[in-house]
């Protein structure tokens, strides 16, 4: 009554009527938009504490690109140079970042698809980069057939921006041209959002190639932008050739790049979170600098992947207070800037998707929605680090994202749902089960999980005794075996195919 919850998948609530009015409302806006306050942890005293920290590491110790092309763009600019090494002055710094647009759209080749970065807007993509699957009780490499699986199945959840970029490594494609087939999938099997391959600067203009195809030219995506691409820093404070030029590549033809510092404190930052927070902001604002430098105004997002390792085991850990705390700072940060911010994701270090996997994955996915943040990668899928592309675990990290939707959506409040004629119907010391407020609004009135089990004790013995992960199965593949391709002009989609068959023969493939 009175909570007005985001679209719901058809298994979740199965036999009843059509979605309530106020339901329907949100199905029509179907991005996500968090209008809750957001959770900011950081005093005046501790943003100029960081302030300090991170002008001090750009002009003092300075940040390594490895690319010609950006030192000498730095060293035109005036800042100092000295081999791969460029100290900055943190107002030029400042100076850049200003140019970078605050919000900024990119279109879907579905129109109804396509997604606001910034302000109260939360975009999800799915998990990115695993070399590995898991399916079901099996650990094995990741395919060609694996990436168009999780691709249908990201299209298949509404509540999912985009099935992703790499996301998994098929490992049975030939490595040279292996993102051809990606993009090539991306773009045919959902009509949502896609990320570009970041690889190379080979990879990149092809992605730009295809995206070009897919919309009508480079013209029309550089108008808006139909593509989002993630530019990994090889901290600390090195930003290497191959995701600089990618970073060139896209920056030139305002595709937005998702500048990320990848912090795991004890290895690849101090044991200390401000002193990370500080790093961070040190490779963010530098690499935003270089989108600037590119192509002044081009879109970027303050990007975070932030969390620890085991101090005992030098393994990376996921889903850790430590992370959480770095993920809300972040949000605050970003906002700070003006900027809009990536982080967040349900990361976790478990090997399976069991209660570690879940308790974990909220951990990063509850303060992501605290931190407002914009742009959230790994939201479903992620397992064993970030090593696994996990089939059940995204249905599972799909039933935590629905279910924070529902909960980060703002109550009404009317007379109405005050309620006040069921308190007279029923009086007192009665029940408001067959009240006619509740027989008009039963069937609607509360958010009903589409994994989870209310059963009995008996009849869940009778129906397998399945706990989530066997419950999740079932619904990965009843989606699978349901999905339908989105419709595509047939002549772009020839196209698209003629280009990557010409490209894998000119890359030897």
């Amino acid at each position: 009554m009175g909570r007005r919850a985001p679209r719901l998948q058809p298994e979740a609530l199965p036999d009843l009527a059509p979605a309530s009015s106020a339901a329907r409302q949100l199905q029509e806006v179907r991005m996500f938009r968090n209008a809750m306050p957001r959770y900011e942890i950081l005093s005046q005293e501790s943003l100029a504490v960081l302030d300090k920290g991170w002008r001090r590491l750009v002009s003092d110790i300075g940040v390594e690109f490895l690319s010609d092309r950006a030192l000498d763009l730095f060293r035109a600019a005036g800042q100092k140079v000295d081999d791969n090494n460029v100290r900055f002055d943190p107002d030029f710094i400042l100076e850049q970042v200003a140019k970078a647009p605050r919000e900024f759209d990119i279109q879907a080749r579905n129109p109804e698809k396509s997604v606001h970065i910034g302000g109260d807007s939360m975009a999800f993509g799915g998990v990115y980069g695993p070399p590995f699957v898991r399916e079901g009780e099996v650990r094995r490499d990741a395919t060609m057939d694996d990436f168009r699986n999780f691709t249908k199945l990201a299209q298949s959840f509404s509540m999912l921006d985009s099935a992703g970029g790499v996301i998994c490594e098929p490992n049975d494609a030939p490595l040279d041209s292996r993102h051809l087939d990606m993009i090539y999938a991306l773009q045919t099997l959902t009509d949502k959002i896609y990320m570009g391959n970041v690889v190379s600067g080979v990879n990149a203009r092809d992605t730009l190639a295809m995206t070009d195809i897919l919309f009508g030219g480079r013209a029309n995506i550089e108008a808006t932008p139909a593509t989002i691409s993630l530019i990994n820093c090889n901290s600390p404070l090195r930003w290497d050739d191959r995701m600089l030029d990618a970073q060139f590549e896209y920056s030139a033809a305002n595709q937005p790049v998702v500048i990320t510092p990848f912090l795991l404190m004890g290895a690849m930052s101090p044991v200390s979170i401000p002193a990370t927070l500080a790093q961070q902001m040190a490779e963010a604002l530098t690499g935003i600098t270089l989108s600037q430098l590119i192509r002044p105004g081009s879109p970027v997002v303050f990007g975070s992947f932030l969390s620890n390792i085991d101090m005992q085991s030098g393994s990376p850990q996921f889903g850790t207070p430590e992370s959480a705390v770095g993920l809300l700072c972040t949000g605050q940060i970003a906002r700070h800037f003006g900027l809009p911010v990536r982080s967040g994701g349900a990361l976790t270090s478990s090997q399976v998707p069991d209660a570690q996997a879940a308790y974990e994955g909220l951990m990063t996915m509850l303060p992501s929605f605290l931190a407002g943040i914009n742009w959230v990668m790994h939201t479903a899928g992620w397992l064993d680090g970030g090593l696994v592309a996990s089939y059940e675990k995204f249905v599972i990290d799909m039933q935590i994202l629905e279910m924070l939707q529902a909960e980060f959506t703002p109550l009404e409040f009317t007379e109405e749902n005050l309620a006040f004629g069921a308190h007279e119907e029923v009086g007192h010391g009665g029940h408001f089960l067959g009240a006619a407020h509740t027989m008009e609004r039963f069937r609607t009135c509360f958010y009903r999980p589409f994994l989870s089990s209310s059963d009995n004790y008996d009849r869940w013995m009778r129906n397998g005794a399945k706990d989530a992960a066997a419950r999740a199965s079932d619904v990965w593949r009843k989606k699978l075996d349901e999905y339908e391709q989105p419709p595509i002009d047939e002549a772009v989609r020839e196209e698209l195919e003629a280009y990557v068959t010409r490209r894998r023969a000119e890359l030897g493939d």
